[in-house]
């Protein structure tokens, strides 16, 4: 009879669907599972009996039909299905479950998404599974049909399971891995035991030559004494399972057998690979035909190995009497609460970084996250991390839902800000069991490296601590994000990463099992166990990446969020006038500080900025810029000068342009301007009289802080030549061996001036013309009327400037682009020297930041073989050689200019233009002057908005030098781009101001069209700055120069000459009662004025010394509530004047209160202070006065007294 139709005649079908569901399955195990069944010769053996593909045709049909709980119908609506066809034509994720009706699977699929937000059930389909189980490569479970296999993860798998036909009632199908091939990383999850199909084996035990089986006592007497060709038998609990590894070539995991008190370690490797599915911790099993041997590597210790003949028995009954525990071993298994965290015990402090000892443990919970599958970041129970990664990658990666248990973890706490500050982190001795597969479809993997797996490969080289493995993955995920498209397609991002984490680190002083070998043996079997994260560091406040335009939007901000009106007032701001007080608020700054962070800010860790150096591309800002690609801030950067003194100055080297760079250590700024109408101070906090504000942000650093990640092709040629300590010798031979690959080797000379030079190995590269020339001098950046002779550029008032420069050699043509490579011979001609005129308009103002006098630069016009380009004013009645005298050059926008910092030629070497002091400048005559001062102060002068709303603000400094001499400095911004970095603190270099000289004689210098101001060194806003010089009054009264217009003077008052108190408008200045006095103003406002005249002297010469505000208060020796009082009292009058001289008392009133304030100056000449005075510009002249003695009269000549003004009021200490 045909096997078919018997089959068939087996069941009885109600209907022609039935019919053609008992075919399909017929033909499917005869075709696709029989064949693999059939050719197993153990099956046969096992089962005692021939199976036809008939017999195992019915047992599936009796499975399905007791898995539907029925006997009379079949599930017409499912079908099987091969191997073949569900990894070919299955591409999304889905579940299978036979038992499953509409409702049940319904509700299913609301429970996983209410227990997983965001995400979606695995969809439902019809299809049955059926197949052989077998081992695969590296330890895997694999189902396998005639079509082919396919990987199956179990949850807890039995031995007895393998190379037996079973029908999966229950399965979910994951179509790929994120980080694997396609193929294999495809798998079929089983949920719950499959079912077997035929007839089980018959269960059996291998003993070993003793002819039993033994406990874990026993078997560490026989470690102790090893016996050739001996065999054993042991039972025991698993205590620790570690994963599968491979080394050498060789795969093997371990496992410990333990009981109350003692362990054996067994080794697995070989056909036995596949228990490591099976073992799980806590489970009695029974393994047989161990040996035992020594474990090289591991300090000769012995070990229990597997043989050929080994097998292992899962949940074996033990019946020695000593072996079989009253309990389960006693691991800890904790689920996570919310109640308080437990921080492990603190063990040492080294440096800035505690070192805490980790706690093992063992947890169950759910995968919630995952954070990065190819870094092994998850999140489980939404608030616990775990890192996976000091482990080989798993076979199966976790998905979000999954039901993980735990064992032999390590509990850190405060490991790293980024991430939860509970954090699990696996060893080599830890487990990760699946207990509950996820019933959800994983998200999309963020927008990440591509090659996130890197980080666990960095990880075994270098063997780093968590704290930096996870600050590392962080920041190599908001790399991703921020960098410029361009840059992560060309650079590893994870890579990128590591190299700052390894710099960050050493400078903190970390890292302190960087580059450490990881011993295996000892860390998965050693007791007491440690390995990489039984220590880990915590206290010190980790670094912080935040992208450009989350710095700039933050700032921002803070600017305004930090804004207290009445802090930017002096404290004598109660008796200021509306114009002082409007004055005072038009200018402010703020800065912080990115480490340490300033207290207050934004943030409370360091920060880290990564970016690409750029030359400026708003005209507005003539700074250098560090873009990403979230947006650019304009950047004031110095640079540490390569000459004898190797002083900090302006950034001069054009091989920073381009570098991608991280900048550690920088200052923000934020400066604010406003435009307000405020009456008086009493009306600060009414916000409607500002009229206009805005603030403008940037940074501050100095190259020394920056870390190069990847240079420029200049860079390279650069470092070759001179390398910095802010890169490493491996970024710069790295890069060099890439560009020589590349054909962009640099190492080359120039053959000969009358041809075309061409680099050996450059074929098809860009040729240019260059020359070489020292910047002798340079002008400001201003608005100029320019001609159209650019082609994008129309006539009319733009950006310009212009500098002066020597041609140190002739004009070359170059068969590739020499950039900024060493100075050749061929390029420097001492016969040919010649002056140029340089003109940079429009897009070429942006070279204005790099070209300083003194420097020289090898100027290029890429894609031009002409020589003719770089001759200023052509006449062809000149020759080549003459044309570079006194001729002007128009600078086109594809010309670069690259810095020559090599050692050039004794005669190309020129002296540095003479900068003089401020001290100099108050002497000399010259009329234009260069110097170099610190910035004391800075004031607002005129505040008005432009109708295109751009701010123009006229600007007052005051420096000094380091003798403490000072003048001040007038800056007319009307027709210039507003400088950056004009900040009390910052020392500047002012190129080309006009000294003048006031009527009285006092220096000050002011802007003209040429002049350029320049930030050589960065300083703090709070620099304390250097103290005005001791005078003495004679000496100070007798100088005709003005040498010093502040200074300390130190003595006694004589007599106090004039004393006022007022009350005044505060928008007109006159006296104030109830109301303005005068008609014309209407004000209700008003302010509280005092003002004192004394006369003060040192023993060397006399002085008479105006105070004001505060300063009174100070001099009389009034506290603040008696200052109040005073006020309070003088609110009805309006105003008093004492002019107390010497016995004699003229006032316009006597009464008690004047009695009290004569008393308070009578005290004034009874007390030693000391004073801090401005000379003041209006001196008077000689007079002649006339002395009476007895009958005769004298006329004398006197000097008048010197006058002066206080800013500054101390007392020696307990006389105040």
């Amino acid at each position: 009879m045909d096997p078919q139709q018997e089959f068939l005649d087996r069941f009885r079908t109600t209907g022609e669907a039935e019919s053609i569901c008992l075919k399909d399955i017929f033909r499917f195990i005869s075709e696709f599972v029989f064949p693999v069944f059939c050719g197993s010769a153990e099956d046969h053996a096992s089962s005692g009996e021939a199976v036809c593909p008939g017999q195992l045709s019915v047992c599936v049909v009796r499975t399905i039909q007791e898995q539907l709980s029925v006997t009379h119908s079949l599930p017409v609506s499912y079908r099987p299905v091969s191997i073949l066809e569900l990894l070919s034509q299955q591409h999304m994720a889905c579940v299978s479950n036979l038992s499953w009706s509409t409702n049940l699977q319904r509700a299913w699929s609301e429970e996983a998404e209410l227990h997983l937000p965001g995400h979606r059930a695995l969809p439902r389909v019809h299809l049955l599974l059926i197949g052989c189980l077998r081992e695969g490569r590296g330890g895997e479970w694999r189902l396998m049909d005639a079509s082919g296999s396919i990987r199956c993860d179990c949850v807890c798998p039995a031995p007895v399971w393998l190379n037996r036909p079973v029908f999966l009632p229950h399965w979910n199908f994951i179509p790929h891995h994120a980080l694997g091939p396609e193929e294999d990383g495809k798998h079929v999850e089983l949920v719950g035991s499959p079912v077997l199909l035929g007839p089980a084996p018959e269960p059996g035990w291998g003993a070993g030559p003793g002819g039993g089986v033994v406990g874990v006592r026993e078997a560490v007497g026989f470690l102790r004494s090893r016996t050739r060709g001996q065999r054993l038998s042991v039972c025991g609990y698993v205590g620790s399972v570690c994963p599968l590894l491979v080394v050498s070539g060789t795969s093997f995991f371990c496992f410990l057998l333990s009981d109350k008190r003692l362990s054996v370690p067994v080794l697995v490797k070989g056909r036995q690979l596949w228990w490591a599915q099976c073992v799980c911790v806590g489970q009695s099993v029974c393994v047989t035909a161990l040996r035992v041997c020594v474990l090289r590597g591991w300090r000769g210790n012995s070990i229990l190995c597997v043989t050929d003949s080994s097998d292992i028995h899962t949940h074996y009954a033990q019946h020695t009497h000593h072996d079989s525990p009253s309990h389960t071993p006693s691991l800890l298994v904790t689920s996570h609460t919310d109640d308080g965290e437990v921080e492990p015990e603190e063990d040492a402090v080294q440096s800035a970084v505690r070192i805490k000892l980790s706690r093992v443990i063992s947890y169950k919970g759910t995968v919630t996250e995952v954070v990065s599958e190819g870094a092994g970041l998850y999140v489980i129970d939404g608030t616990v991390g775990l890192c996976v990664a000091y482990q080989p990658a798993l076979q199966r990666s976790l998905r979000a839902g999954d039901s993980v248990e735990l064992h032999h973890v390590h509990f850190l706490y405060g490991s790293c800000p980024d991430f939860p500050p509970s954090i699990l982190c696996t060893c080599l001795r830890s487990s990760i069991r699946v207990t509950t597969f996820s019933k959800v479809v994983g998200l999309p993997p963020d927008v990440g490296c591509p090659s996130d797996g890197v980080l666990p490969l960095l990880l075994l080289e270098t063997n780093v601590g968590v704290s930096e493995y996870l600050w590392t993955c962080h920041l190599s995920s908001q790399l991703s994000h921020s960098l410029a498209p361009s840059v992560v397609q060309q650079q590893c991002v994870c890579v990128l990463s590591w190299k700052i984490m390894e710099f960050v680190w050493r400078g903190r002083g970390g890292g302190g099992a960087l580059g450490r070998r990881r011993d295996i043996y000892s860390e998965m079997l050693d007791q007491p166990h440690t390995c990489p994260v039984t220590q880990y560091g915590v206290g010190s406040a980790a670094h912080q990446h935040v992208s450009v335009v989350a710095l700039t939007q933050a700032l921002q901000d803070h600017c305004w969020a930090s804004l207290s009106l009445s802090a930017l007032l002096p404290p004598d701001a109660a008796s200021l006038s509306s114009s002082e007080v409007n004055s005072a608020l038009a200018w402010s700054c703020k800065t912080l500080t990115s480490d340490p962070p300033t207290e207050g800010g934004p943030w409370w860790r360091p920060l880290l900025l990564v970016g690409m150096l750029e030359l400026p591309s708003q005209k507005s800002e003539l700074v250098l810029q560090l873009r990403d690609g979230t947006g650019a801030v304009a950047c004031v950067v110095t640079e540490t000068s390569h000459n004898e003194e190797g002083g900090q100055g302006a950034a001069f080297n054009t091989a920073w342009i381009g570098c991608l760079v991280c900048v550690h250590k920088f200052t923000m700024v934020m400066e604010r301007f406003i435009q307000s109408e405020f009456p008086s101070y009493q009306y600060l906090d009414q916000h409607t009289f500002i009229t206009h504000r805005h603030c403008r942000v940037y940074l501050q650093f100095s190259l020394d802080h920056l870390y190069i990640l990847s240079p420029s092709v200049a860079m390279v040629s650069y470092l070759q030549q001179n390398r910095p300590a802010s890169c490493d010798e491996v970024t710069w031979r790295e890069h060099t061996e890439e560009r020589t690959r590349t054909g962009e080797d640099s190492s080359h000379s120039v053959p000969s001036l009358s041809a075309t030079v061409t680099h050996p190995a450059c074929a098809g590269s860009r040729p240019c013309v260059s020359m070489v020339i020292r910047v002798e001098e340079k002008e400001g950046v201003a608005w100029r009327n320019v001609g159209a002779q650019l082609r994008e550029q129309r006539a009319g008032v733009g950006l310009s400037f212009s500098l002066r420069a020597s041609v140190i050699g002739p004009v070359i043509s170059w068969g590739w682009d020499p950039r900024n490579e060493s100075l050749t011979d061929k390029e420097v001609d001492t016969q040919q020297e010649g002056q140029v005129l340089l003109v940079f308009s429009g897009v070429a103002v942006r070279w204005c930041p790099l070209l300083h006098p003194g420097l020289c630069y090898r100027l290029t016009a890429v894609d031009n073989e002409d020589t003719r380009v770089l001759f200023g004013c052509p006449d062809p009645g000149r020759s080549a050689s003459q044309l570079h005298h006194n001729s002007t050059l128009l600078v086109q926008p594809g010309w670069r200019f690259h810095t020559l910092t090599s050692p050039l030629l004794k005669h190309t070497q020129a002296p540095s233009p003479t900068i003089l002091s401020v001290s100099d400048v108050i002497n000399c005559r010259c009329e234009v002057v260069c110097f170099q001062a610190l910035v004391c102060d800075r004031i607002s002068l005129i505040d008005r908005t432009s109708d295109s709303g751009d701010r123009k603000s006229d600007v007052r400094l005051t420096v000094c030098d380091q003798t403490g001499h000072s003048l001040q400095v007038y800056l007319n911004l009307s027709h210039i781009t507003y400088p950056h970095g004009l900040l009390p603190g910052n020392t500047l270099l002012l190129s080309a101001f006009q000294r003048r000289a006031s009527r009285s004689g006092n220096v000050y210098c002011s802007h003209l069209p040429i002049s350029s101001v320049t930030v050589i060194t960065l300083g703090q806003t709070s620099s304390i700055q250097p103290s005005a010089p001791m005078m003495h009054l004679g000496e100070w009264a007798a100088s005709k120069q003005q040498r010093c217009t502040v200074g300390q003077v130190r003595g006694h008052g004589v007599c106090f000459l004039f004393l006022q108190l007022q009350w005044s408008c505060s928008l007109c200045g006159c006296v104030f009662l109830q109301s303005c006095s005068s008609p014309r103003c209407c004000s209700t406002s008003s302010v509280f004025q005092s003002k004192a005249k004394v006369a003060f002297e040192d023993g060397t010469g006399e002085a008479h010394v105006w105070f004001s505000g505060l300063l009174v208060c100070h001099l009389l020796g009034l506290s603040d509530i008696q200052w109040e009082g005073l006020q309070s009292s003088l609110r009805v009058r309006g105003h008093l004047r004492l002019y107390p001289q010497g016995r004699n008392l003229v006032s316009d009133s006597d009464d008690a209160l004047i009695h009290f304030l004569l008393n308070l100056c009578g005290d004034v000449t009874c007390r030693q202070v000391t004073l801090t005075c401005r000379k003041n510009a209006s001196q008077r002249s000689e007079e002649v006065k006339r002395f009476t003695r007895g009958d005769i009269d004298f006329l004398t000549r006197m000097a008048p007294p010197l006058q002066l003004t206080c800013v500054e009021v101390s007392y020696p200490a307990g006389l105040q």
